[in-house]
């Protein structure tokens, strides 16, 4: 599809979004009728926002509109409605915005769904109503609060523990404070107010949360948490100051939950395969694990930090996460728990281009003589000791790259190894056979 990617549409924030927007809430209108609309706390949101919802009245459909939300909150109010729209960019950049459709379910719309709507876009065939059916918008509070107490149903004891929180101004500044307050915390804020400047990169990982990690092994405290711009991701430090890899909370969550069925992307780690769980692998993206939740599986995630809880929701919730988080720390110390994770050399990156042919990335990885190679997402291969992933970004112009082995002299030759070969296919080298 030209404008859905893995998490809808997302984009630099410009004249061409605004227009995209406009147009997606006509479609969505005609289509849906009855939709309910949030945004994070970007500096564009309100102007997609609005455009979006002009969309919609104008083609004659019913709008609820809640305000500065996380995604997992647009996502819980949609049971209400027939469609759900948050004004979003999750962790890109803070000049990227864009939008994110949900079903009453939680669940994102999927590729059928997003195709009709990208179809009516394209092809501009929505059609606006007479001006006696023009639709009707209203302004709902309580949204958040609505949130709060769902959650604290399933988390009903009272917590004493010390929480460094960083909500990095994103959506969750409005939410996870006041609701680990009520579950008894003590709460120590971090980039805890609404602020689309984003003071630290909106991606909660280990490299952009240096002041959470050291606040926390200073001030003592329990635990640390993090969120991404929307808060559909949530991310982890133990009571000794330790970053907690996504691949090791998809375990720790997985455990916990008591789960037999765990759905993960492609891009975890073999350390759950070998866990004793049944796994089903899907390509990157909370969507592709939440559409394969609603056929089978006890739990969802993937190492980015998106967790996704069927029991309470099909969308990745971070602020469920983070309680969850905290009512596991509240048993035991999460330094413990994650100790006795096994972990491999694993590593992660990324390589800027605007296009590469996958095809002749893959004829070029394939000199590397795996055992099996797969193209659920990308190119995955896999050899006796590690595995090896490249693959392009859905939501940015980068090309992603994942290896894991038993040792570390061996996952740096894996991941080497792939950079040399993409920077040959960029420059239209003629290594690899």
């Amino acid at each position: 599809m030209r404008l859905f990617g893995t998490s809808g549409i997302r984009m630099i924030a410009d004249k061409r979004l605004v227009e995209l927007a406009l147009k997606a809430g006509l479609a969505v209108g005609e289509v849906y009728g009855k939709v309910v609309v949030g945004r994070d706390t970007r500096t564009s949101g309100d102007t997609l926002k609005y455009a979006f919802i002009s969309g919609l009245l104008a083609a004659g459909s019913k709008c609820c509109d809640i305000g500065v939300v996380p995604t997992p909150t647009v996502a819980l109010a949609t049971r209400q409605f027939r469609a759900g729209a948050m004004i979003t960019a999750s962790h890109n950049p803070p000049e990227y915005n864009g939008i994110k459709l949900f079903n009453p379910d939680g669940s994102a719309f999927d590729v059928r769904q997003q195709k009709e709507i990208e179809d009516m876009i394209l092809s501009d065939t929505g059609s606006a109503a007479v001006w006696s059916e023009i639709g009707q918008s209203r302004v709902r509070d309580g949204a958040v609060e609505e949130h709060i107490d769902r959650i604290l149903g399933d988390f009903p004891g009272e917590v004493k523990l010390k929480v460094v929180l960083d909500c990095g101004c994103g959506a969750a500044s409005v939410i996870t404070p006041p609701l680990l307050e009520r579950m008894g915390c003590e709460v120590v804020a971090l980039n805890c107010f609404p602020s689309g400047f984003f003071p630290r990169a909106v991606e909660p990982t280990k490299a952009n949360l240096s002041d959470l990690i050291r606040a926390t092994s200073e001030l003592g405290a329990d635990l640390g948490i993090a969120h991404d711009g929307d808060a559909d991701r949530m991310m982890g430090v133990d009571d000794k100051g330790r970053f907690i890899s996504g691949d090791k909370l998809l375990a720790l969550f997985a455990g916990q939950a008591g789960a037999k069925e765990v759905v993960t992307t492609i891009d975890a780690s073999m350390v759950i395969d070998e866990m004793g769980f049944e796994v089903i692998r899907t390509p990157v993206g909370d969507t592709y694990v939440s559409d394969e939740l609603k056929k089978k599986g006890d739990f969802g995630g993937e190492p980015s930090g998106a967790w996704v809880f069927p029991a309470n929701t099909l969308c990745a919730d971070g602020i469920y996460a983070a309680a969850r988080l905290v009512d596991i720390a509240n048993r035991q110390k999460l330094s413990g728990l994650v100790d006795a994770i096994p972990q491999y050399p694993l590593l992660r990156g990324n390589i800027d281009s605007d296009g590469i042919v996958m095809a002749d990335l893959e004829r070029r990885l394939l000199a590397m003589e795996p055992l099996s190679v797969s193209s659920l997402d990308g190119t995955k291969l896999s050899f006796k000791d590690g595995w090896l992933l490249i693959r392009a970004s859905g939501t940015e112009p980068k090309i992603r790259i994942t290896a894991e082995e038993r040792t570390e002299a061996g996952v740096h030759q894996l991941y080497d190894d792939a950079v040399r070969v993409i920077e040959e296919c960029l420059s239209g080298g003629k290594g690899g056979k």
